[in-house]
């Protein structure tokens, strides 16, 4: 039985009455005046009537209150659904890839300045990505390697027209510093594709579970370049042996096993990649194509880089291949081609990297003769540092590169690299032990 009585309004809210509460349960001294006037120790929920608005207890339990014409709380999605809930429980609640969207969320205050779907922050969360715009100059890139690159990525982003299975993975592999994932870079920019990289020391984490959390995370920016920037994008990790490679008696921790674990996932199911929250039909993500670089493959867990999963690809490049890249090094220092030549078969079986090495070794000098220019290395650290805050450090003026100097460079490096092979300071230290 519902009790409405005038004296209850002026405690009770504007337009609700008590519901069914024994008085003798409440504290409240206002409460306490109803049970000394003798009134009924219980109230129901009722509406008051007023000639503004009307009460029909039929209609009222077919028509859901509504908190306000403008709440997003009670927004639904294009399937019906309360969108901000749906939102909560997909997105572990950190969703900030919504933004205001049209038709979805605070469509009152969308407004046309910023756009109909703005994202406040994804100018900032794109920085994950990668541009090449330092790379400036003309570099040469081997045929094969582009070849190899170039298939792989255009296969994987018409994979679904193909009526073939496709590795989503691509391993680089092969000795050190052969220019793998410079040449990799190169072939990025040649084709406009900004690129999501990643390096082997992510792949660890004091807390279990992060890096595979990572690596989605990064193959979803990836997806999110595709659709929202029109650009092609892949995944890249670099030195992945050196994060995932067994190593002795190296221990495999739970983040390694989940990261095999995450990218074994992705490449089955390339286009169905959670970071946690529950799944939804609508949520397909593009397919990213994945590029490793390592150096031995072979140290990596096995099933992960079978054949249908990862596609492998030994790049050492032959004695053209170095002359053409090592030419277009020093092609802007006016070193010829048959000098080149000459540099290569003086120092042969070395890898890229030594003879980019031998140009920066024959700087040295010129450092030093600058150094001194601005006061010695006594003085170094405080005039350098006010000088480069004011602008007034001294023009340095790079050596003019010879075939003598580089050929001086390249035997100091190689004098060194044979007295790490044979002056083993460990075995030194360690002597006592095998006694």
């Amino acid at each position: 039985m519902a009790l409405c009585n005038r004296s209850t309004e002026l405690f009770l809210p504007k337009r609700y009455f008590w519901s069914y509460r024994p008085f003798n349960r409440i504290s409240n001294p206002a409460i306490s005046f109803f049970s000394s006037k003798r009134i009924s120790t219980s109230f129901s929920l009722c509406s008051r009537t007023t000639s503004e608005e009307s009460f029909d207890g039929e209609n009222a339990k077919d028509q859901p209150k509504r908190i306000s014409k403008q709440s997003s709380w009670e927004a639904k999605d294009s399937q019906g659904r309360d969108y901000l809930y749906r939102l909560g429980k997909e997105a572990d609640n950190m969703n900030i890839a919504v933004g205001a969207k049209a038709g979805i969320i605070d469509d009152l205050f969308v407004g046309t300045f910023l756009g109909k779907d703005s994202d406040i922050v994804f100018d900032y969360r794109q920085k994950v990505t990668r541009s090449f715009e330092y790379l400036q100059g003309d570099y040469y890139i081997s045929p094969v390697f582009m070849d190899k690159v170039v298939c792989h990525i255009v296969k994987n982003y018409i994979a679904h027209t193909l009526n073939t299975k496709v590795p989503l993975i691509l391993g680089i592999w092969g000795g050190k510093g052969q220019g793998k994932t410079f040449q990799t870079e190169l072939i990025f920019r040649a084709m406009g594709i900004e690129p999501v990289i990643m390096s082997a020391g992510e792949l660890e984490s004091e807390r279990a579970g992060e890096p595979g959390r990572l690596i989605r995370e990064r193959y979803r920016t990836a997806s999110q370049v595709v659709q929202n920037q029109g650009k092609m994008s892949c995944l890249m990790i670099n030195d992945i042996d050196a994060g995932l490679g067994r190593f002795g008696n190296t221990q495999m921790t739970v983040n390694n096993q989940i990261v095999v674990g995450t990218l074994m996932n992705l490449s089955d199911n390339p286009t169905r990649v959670s970071i946690g929250q529950g799944w939804r039909e609508s949520d397909v993500t593009h397919r990213i194509p994945i590029i490793f670089t390592g150096n031995d493959f072979s140290t990596i867990y096995a099933p992960l880089i079978r054949d249908g999963r990862m596609e492998k690809f030994y790049w050492q490049p032959n004695r053209e291949d170095i002359v053409n890249i090592v030419y277009r090094m020093y092609e802007k220092d006016g070193i010829s081609r048959d000098e080149v030549v000459r540099i290569v078969d003086t120092f042969p079986n070395q890898a890229l990297d030594f003879y980019g090495a031998l140009r920066s070794r024959t700087y040295d000098r010129s450092i030093s003769k600058w150094i001194n220019d601005i006061g010695g290395f006594q003085n170094i650290a405080k005039k350098l540092l006010k000088k480069i805050k004011d602008d007034g450090l001294p023009t340095f003026t790079p050596p003019k590169q010879t075939v003598e100097a580089l050929l001086e460079s390249g035997y100091s490096l190689l004098k060194e690299q044979q007295l790490i092979m044979e002056t083993k300071l460990s075995k030194e230290y360690m002597k006592n032990i095998d006694g």
